[in-house]
């Protein structure tokens, strides 16, 4: 298949939907598919106006405009794309759209102008906002117009399977970890406190200041000297999450920032349980990476870690901060509870391997292909 890849946000930027998009277009390759990726967001140089970069051997068209705080929005885009659409005789096109995503919007509204076989997967909760898009009415109508909808877990697909109606299904096409990469094995544990570790963008959303706070609880609880904890990222928060640190004296937190893939690696290797304290968190790739490392993870309910979190056996799926805490403290006085849920974790590797993934997205372009004919 030839296959257009659709965001409005796509690398150099980071975040979930641009690292997994990239991902995405990569295994695709390797499984023998020619992709193209379009998007609003600026090359590394700048790059806009339609120009073309390479990434990873993958074309990437940044119909990206002077915005500011180069926003990937360009409300011009939309002709454009059309014309390299037809042009590029693309089998299917893959949408991937957040709560806001006014450019993959715009894409969508391309694709079924031209007759393209759509598949669009939603990396978001819809649960707080789905009365908005219920009474918007456009995804009922794009679901009902063929596009194959789908999302990155079951948590996140079930209020998009409510808006598009009975007429029209949600499949769940999760995010993609390469196993291989993340799997370091058993390794010997030091004695020590209990090392805690998350990987977060420092935002209200992620809730880092809470987490910090309910961590501080949880010391408290299992007794001086009885853990450490690493944020690791960076975002608008951070200066009010180091005023709570400063102010309570956490000496044993550490904030230090941003890292690359393989130091991510290494310091959950180092560490012993991962937290994910997101409410709104639609799958959690970095919990799914601390697992597939060996980390127990001790996440919220309600949200995407419990698509690989079973309670009590390779971690802990928590409804409140409190709850957060007391698992913190029992695994900081049961050590050998947290080996226990270690082994369990390095002896069963995920199910969200990419080769996976990748067969499960061409599951969705071949229902696209399926809808759009009918």
């Amino acid at each position: 298949m030839k296959v257009a890849l659709l965001s409005d946000c796509y690398l150099p930027r980071l975040g979930g939907i641009e690292v997994q998009t990239h991902d995405l277009a990569q295994h695709l390759v390797i499984a023998g598919h020619e992709v193209e990726v379009f998007t609003a967001t600026r090359g590394p140089e700048g790059e806009m106006h339609g120009a073309v970069t390479v990434v990873d051997d993958v074309p990437v068209h940044r119909l990206a405009a002077r915005m500011p705080w180069e926003l990937p929005v360009n409300p011009r885009a939309p002709a454009e794309l059309r014309r390299r659409l037809v042009a590029g005789g693309f089998d299917v096109a893959h949408v991937q759209t957040g709560v806001v995503s006014p450019f993959a919007w715009d894409c969508t509204r391309v694709t079924l102008g031209l007759g393209l076989p759509t598949a669009m997967t939603w990396h978001c909760m819809l649960a707080g906002v789905a009365p908005v898009f219920g009474g918007l009415r456009f995804i009922r109508r794009w679901a009902a117009r063929g596009v194959a909808m789908s999302a990155v877990s079951d948590v996140a697909a079930e209020p998009l399977r409510r808006l598009v109606g009975p007429g029209a299904s949600v499949g769940v096409l999760p995010n993609g970890i390469d196993v291989d990469r993340w799997t370091v094995g058993t390794v010997g544990r030091s004695p020590g406190p209990l090392r805690l570790v998350t990987a977060m963008r420092l935002a209200a959303r992620k809730r880092p200041a809470a987490l910090v706070e309910l961590v501080a609880e949880a010391a408290r609880q299992a007794g001086p000297g009885s853990l450490t904890l690493t944020v690791l990222g960076d975002g608008p928060d951070r200066r009010k999450v180091e005023a709570f640190v400063r102010e309570h004296d956490l000496d044993w937190v550490s904030l230090p920032g941003r890292v690359s893939r393989d130091e991510l690696r290494s310091r959950y290797a180092a560490s012993d349980v991962y937290l994910s304290p997101a409410r709104l968190e639609s799958f959690g790739i970095a919990a799914l990476e601390a697992r597939t490392v060996g980390l127990p993870v001790i996440g919220r309910s309600g949200s995407g870690v419990s698509e690989f979190v079973s309670h009590g056996v390779n971690g802990f799926v928590v409804s409140s901060d409190a709850e957060m805490a007391a698992s913190i403290a029992l695994l900081a006085r049961d050590r050998e509870a947290l080996e226990t849920m270690r082994s369990w974790n390095v002896s069963h590797p995920p199910a969200q391997d990419w080769s996976r993934v990748a067969r499960l997205a061409v599951g969705e372009y071949e229902r696209a292909v399926g809808l759009a004919r009918r």
